[in-house]
């Protein structure tokens, strides 16, 4: 059988079920299938080259392996590397004859020969160019860039056919006939990448990067390259704050036939267990593991981390995320499942219901010098629903520390409008009071009341009150936050939250912990949180009083008896 003929076998039994895989390894295989269906199509920008498939076989398998089993055994590409590599590389233009795809990503579970295979994409661009290539692999720590670069080594210094043919020097490889290069990278060591020309970038476990700085820079220096390449092998994480479980969520809509999410020029596989599968049951385990799943020492291995996990519920977390593949929120006393918060999010592209005219619930937190002042908008839109909106503020002299600390792009999130700076070292709350002015002026929004944290918010109170605003004081309690916040977080479950995906709403959602009492009613723990919550504090305190909305219409003027039966 010719590999063109196993890449298409391969992607059949995909796609018939022959062979078991999860919905988004079938939808890359259909969308190789699309593309196969449109070359004869006058029209269609691209064509097939098989010739550059055997020559990355025939490249690979020049090399040996150099641990495990296979030790010292040429590199046998499988039918599920052969098709990523047939996409990757195969795909041309027409125009050009440069590659379709210009980015990658790929998602799989641990032992998957993800290193291998990255160290040969990088050998092939590098030592087989007529010009000079510049290829970096970029990790979070100096010692994770280096695992694919030491692969590279191994590979080329047991392969005698390139003899004489590179030299390494102060953690460089340079290809002589060439002049290529191959570099590690890490932020850690403070090689970001910047100044740098690249043709080829690898991120290798973007899931432990905490912010895009370095996938950012690497992208954007290879303006003006005619052939480039961007990937990412990564496998799942424990933190769906980071920018890698966004790209995920991004190709995940590539991937998806139903979704209006369209970029011929990326490239994605993502193989993973699904919601509904047991863990359990052996035969789903080749949908996280398409390698490790197919030899019987493979199995044996996971069985046995199965086991492990089983016992000790510890490990469970570590076992769906390393060997199933699933991205999981582990947080311990997180006080939201960000995959539901998520998906109360509007896609790219929608806008929010209608929300002028509405009656607005507001909600502010107003800040220690190093936190954020935030502001939050609950307006009730009918059927039990609540559309939140939310503004944070920052003084402009700690945005550089805060952006050190709280690895977050503050700046870009400014630029962006969901953020606000004000001048000197502290929150000026005139700002605040402003921007709650323009937007209840903006949507005609009737307010019942501004909500407030009493804790450093009496004169800013007394002087919304001076500008016609009924204030009402939330006392930072468990009798009166417990229930909000426990309200709150059974709407976003019941997805009767709709909200605009801001950012730093996201960000502090992913921080925000909890505490609980003897009774188990519990509240966000700002003294647990070691970052920003002031954005959802801030939503829950509007929300002490806007989850009476629906119940008993408006309590606006309830006595305060009249409250504390409602338990407000």
């Amino acid at each position: 059988m010719s590999l063109i003929e196993r890449v298409w076998s391969y992607a059949t039994d995909i796609v018939e079920g022959d062979i078991l895989a999860c919905k988004k390894h079938v939808q890359a295989c259909q969308r190789f299938f699309d593309d196969v269906n449109k070359i004869e199509d006058d029209d269609f920008e691209y064509y097939f080259d098989g010739d550059e498939l055997i020559d990355f076989y025939d490249w690979a398998k020049m090399f040996k392996h150099v641990e495990g089993k296979l030790a010292n055994q040429p590199i046998e590409l499988t039918d599920f590397q052969l098709f990523l590599v047939a996409n990757i590389f195969c795909w041309k233009s027409k125009k050009n004859h440069t590659r379709k795809f210009k980015r990658v990503y790929i998602q799989l579970a641990r032992k998957q020969a993800k290193s291998q295979l990255q160290a040969l994409i990088a050998s092939y661009v590098g030592f087989l160019s007529e010009e000079k290539q510049q290829i970096y692999i970029a990790g979070v720590t100096k010692e994770q860039s280096k695992i694919v670069y030491q692969q590279i080594l191994d590979q080329i210094d047991n392969a005698k056919f390139l003899s004489g043919k590179y030299k390494t020097s102060y953690g460089v490889i340079t290809h002589k006939k060439s002049g290529s290069v191959i570099q590690p990278l890490s932020k850690e060591a403070r090689k970001t990448g910047d100044g740098k020309f690249p043709s080829l970038n690898i991120i290798d476990e973007y899931h432990a990067h905490e912010t895009s700085e370095i996938f950012d820079v690497l992208l954007s220096g290879m303006i003006g390259r005619l052939n480039t390449l961007h990937v990412v092998i990564t496998t799942a994480g424990l933190d769906l704050n980071v920018p890698c479980f966004k790209e995920y969520e991004y190709v995940s809509k590539i991937l998806d036939p139903e979704s209006t999410v369209d970029n011929d020029e990326y490239f994605a596989m993502i193989c993973e267990l699904e919601p509904e599968d047991d863990i359990k049951l052996e035969k789903n385990w080749i949908k996280a593991n398409p390698i490790v799943a197919t030899y019987e020492e493979g199995m044996d291995a996971l069985r046995s981390r199965l086991k492990v996990a089983l016992e000790q519920p510890e490990k469970m977390t570590e076992f769906l995320t390393k060997h199933m593949n699933i991205w999981v929120q582990a947080k311990e006393n997180g006080y939201m499942d960000l995959k539901r918060w998520n998906n109360c999010g509007i896609g790219k592209g929608e806008s929010l219901p209608d929300i002028s005219g509405k009656e607005v619930y507001i909600g502010i937190d107003l800040s220690a010098t190093l936190d954020l002042t935030s502001v939050a908008f609950l307006i009730p839109i009918g059927e039990d629903k609540f559309v939140v909106k939310g503004h944070s503020f920052m003084p402009e002299n700690t945005l550089m520390s805060k952006m050190n600390t709280d690895k977050v792009p503050y700046d870009l999130y400014e630029r962006q409008g969901w953020l606000s700076f004000t001048p000197g070292d502290v929150v000026d709350y005139r700002f605040l009071q402003k921007y709650i002015d323009e937007q209840v002026e903006k949507y005609n929004w009737k307010v019942k009341a501004l909500y407030y944290d009493d804790w450093n918010a009496t004169q800013f109170a007394n002087n919304a009150a001076d500008l016609g605003y009924i204030t009402v004081k939330v006392v930072q309690g468990m009798k009166t936050l417990a229930p909000a916040s426990k309200d709150f977080r059974e709407l976003v479950y019941q997805e009767k939250i709709i909200h605009d995906n801001n950012p730093v709403i996201n960000f502090a959602m992913g921080n925000a912990v909890t505490k609980m009492d003897h009774n188990e009613n519990f509240m966000l723990d700002k003294s647990k949180s070691s970052q920003r919550i002031d954005p959802v504090a801030s939503i829950i305190t509007a929300h002490a009083h806007a989850r009476f909305h629906y119940q008993y219409g408006d309590v606006g003027n309830y006595s305060d008896e009249e409250l504390d039966k409602l338990g407000w």
